[in-house]
């Protein structure tokens, strides 16, 4: 059996609300005059509409979105987000984890909760979604932050819980695939941006395993190897789904997997599809080499 599985990321949703002006204290602020100083020259909606048909014209059996749907989080981006949500995916063929952008302020997490809990498990994580022979894995790195900063942090008790489940007997015959928006190893972003606590979900990897990590954040496609126990477990991040100027890699994308079983391990094959520079439309743009 082949599982088909599509990630994306970074889709950032526009246009922007307008807010009230009490919404636009502290990190809001910054994050609005970003928004309009060019970021939203960035996101282009109609090339994210493209995109997500193009996903669901290949049937894939699951569709993971590693976060960033909202802007600056304001409570009228919510709205809009969960509807943009539902059209990718009901929650039984679409998991969700958030990024920095739908954590933004101290005041977003209820939000989060109450809007997108059913792509989310329920909203509890670590999260475990057991979808055929795959067991995908839904971490939380979106923390509020203070202005000018981007950094994830996943926190203990997430991390211990995190590494009890890659474990766990009832995934012993699953194909793990992890969802984080922060790339989660050391100098996996600039300054500010990465995840604080990179070093100690490098060592669980290290002695647990997993078949596959799937972020965003960098909105860039990007292969970085991580020791498992037994094998590399390839970590891959994804371009923004909406993104339009920039170099090819940065250009607007989602990435395709086929995830089955040869003998005892996993094989998982990963092609991209998206933008290409000058041209209009998805394509397909070659397979992604997992270094395994």
């Amino acid at each position: 059996m082949i599982f088909r599985l599509a990630h994306l990321s970074d889709a950032h949703i526009g246009p922007l609300p307008r807010p009230r002006w009490n919404e636009l204290m502290g990190k809001r602020l910054t994050g609005f005059l970003n928004w309009h100083n060019g970021r939203h020259n960035i996101h282009n909606m109609d090339v994210l509409r493209e995109l997500v048909q193009d996903i669901h014209a290949q049937s894939p059996d699951h569709i993971a979105m590693t976060g960033d749907i909202l802007n600056i989080g304001l409570r009228s981006e919510f709205a809009p987000a969960r509807a943009w949500l539902a059209h990718l995916g009901p929650p039984e063929l679409a998991s969700f984890v958030p990024g920095n952008h739908d954590a933004y302020v101290p005041s977003n997490i209820a939000d989060l909760t109450r809007h997108f809990a059913p792509w989310m498990a329920g909203g509890v994580f670590p999260f475990v979604r057991k979808i055929g022979p795959v067991a995908l894995i839904g971490l939380n790195s979106g923390v509020p932050t203070l202005p000018f900063s981007a950094a994830g942090r996943l926190g203990k008790r997430q991390l211990a819980d995190f590494a009890d489940l890659l474990q766990s007997p009832e995934l012993a015959d699953h194909a793990r695939v992890v969802m984080i928006h922060h790339p989660p190893y050391q100098d996996g972003a600039r300054f500010a941006r990465g995840l604080e606590d990179a070093a100690a979900f490098e060592r669980i990897i290290a002695q647990k395993g997993a078949e596959l990590v799937l972020h965003g954040h960098n909105h860039r496609a990007q292969v970085h190897l991580l020791k498992g126990p037994q094998a590399l477990v390839p970590v891959v991040g994804v371009a923004s789904a909406s993104a339009v100027p920039g170099s090819p890699h940065h250009l607007a994308a989602y990435h395709l997997y086929e995830i089955s079983r040869r003998g005892a391990s996993w094989q998982v094959q990963a092609r991209i599809r998206g933008s290409r520079a000058g041209e209009t439309g998805v394509h397909d743009l070659g397979a992604i080499n997992l270094g395994r």
